[in-house]
């Protein structure tokens, strides 16, 4: 039987994983190739799951804690998407924080599982928000030298290193992204594409088209630097739903879904700005029946952005969301419940929040790690 094709895509968070992983995915589909995709969370209820299946993935959902510290769940659950119709290709995407990847999860799969699954090169997406801060020597690019730490061993374990979303760099920008990496990481296949509007795309799948020799030398990790740069990250996870009160006829009637999301998205980028933190990601997801909208932030200086509009109306809606910030996590629950009320108050609508996680990731213990 012909091994299942296993590709990973790495890379800090809100680097345009999950939008090169749809569409990655569709290409493959397009193609008439089977696909399967495994999430990989630190908490529950994760948008990019949520995303996916609503381009009509088949999903599977590893969370709780990094690829590395659940390989055990990775493998289970990636053999539960062969159970109806065995996949030709399986899409992992691991925790943006998550890096050693390849000593604690591919190489591990190849001598466990290596009759199983034909393994594809690591590609990690390089995020240019904070990769031309952190590479160009700013301390910490927003992030403390611990966090920025993790950033560098991501794209040092890389078997390709893809700066994603050249569509929003002029082409100094680039240029001067291509010298950093080419300064620091010269032995690497390096490429340069978007994931949102495809330039460059067809690179970017031939280069995780190829199948990986075994990584005979592992890259050395500090765990405790990289234990100490994640739990500097504030973690949060909560569905919030927004509704016209139906016992009060002053309310808002009928709100524009992808406006309120891109509204609460800047609202809590100002708000977590004057507290001094920085996004590492956030990200909400909105419904109103079937029809999604998603609206993110990756940096505290960049603009909030509407990644995937629904161009409804509606006067309710249901909302994921998934922050992660260089911030306590009790300061980062405040703000959002705080700016969630406001939110409501000032479109005349009840906020009722459920399901809040809040919480810093705790220290990687990996269930394998395979030495030279």
């Amino acid at each position: 039987m012909k091994p299942i094709r296993f590709v990973m895509i790495g890379g800090f968070l809100g680097a345009g994983k999950t939008t090169a992983i749809g569409r990655l995915a569709r290409a493959y589909t397009d193609a008439g190739l089977r696909v399967g995709i495994v999430t990989n969370d630190q908490a529950y209820d994760l948008v990019d799951t949520k995303s996916l299946r609503a381009q009509g993935f088949r999903v599977g959902e590893v969370p709780g804690a990094c690829f590395c510290c659940k390989f055990d769940d990775l493998v289970e659950t990636a053999a539960a998407l062969s159970a109806d119709e065995r996949p030709d290709v399986i899409i992992t995407e691991p925790v943006g924080s998550c890096t050693d990847l390849v000593a604690t999860v591919i190489e591990p799969l190849r001598h466990l599982h290596g009759d199983l699954y034909e393994i594809a090169p690591l590609a990690v997406l390089l995020k240019p928000e904070h990769g031309r801060k952190i590479l160009g020597g700013a301390t910490g690019g927003g992030f403390s030298p611990k966090a920025a730490y993790i950033f560098l061993k991501q794209l040092e374990e890389a078997d390709v290193v893809a700066i994603n979303k050249v569509d929003k760099l002029s082409a100094a920008e680039l240029d001067e992204l291509l010298a950093l990496v080419g300064e620091r990481f010269g032995d690497k296949q390096v490429l340069a594409f978007s994931a949102r509007d495809g330039t460059n795309f067809d690179a970017f799948q031939e280069a995780v088209g190829r199948t990986q020799a075994e990584h005979r030398k592992m890259m050395p990790v500090d765990y405790d630097i990289y234990a100490e740069g994640e739990a500097e990250l504030g973690w949060l996870n909560c569905s919030i739903e927004f509704s016209q009160p139906k016992d009060d006829a002053s309310g808002g009637g009928e709100f524009s879904l992808d406006e309120l999301l891109v509204d609460f998205v800047k609202r809590l980028g100002r708000a977590l700005a004057n507290d001094g933190a920085e996004v590492a990601h956030l990200k909400i997801l909105g419904q109103a029946g079937s029809d999604p909208a998603i609206a993110n932030l990756t940096s505290s200086d960049g603009p909030a952005e509407l990644s995937l509009a629904s161009e409804i109306r509606t006067d309710t809606a249901q909302l994921v969301v998934n922050a992660r910030v260089a911030v306590d996590p009790e300061i980062l629950a405040q703000v959002v419940e705080a700016e969630a009320a406001c939110l409501a108050r000032d479109y005349n609508l009840s906020c009722d929040i459920t399901g809040l996680q809040h919480f810093r990731p705790g220290r990687p213990l990996p269930t394998h790690r395979v030495t030279d």
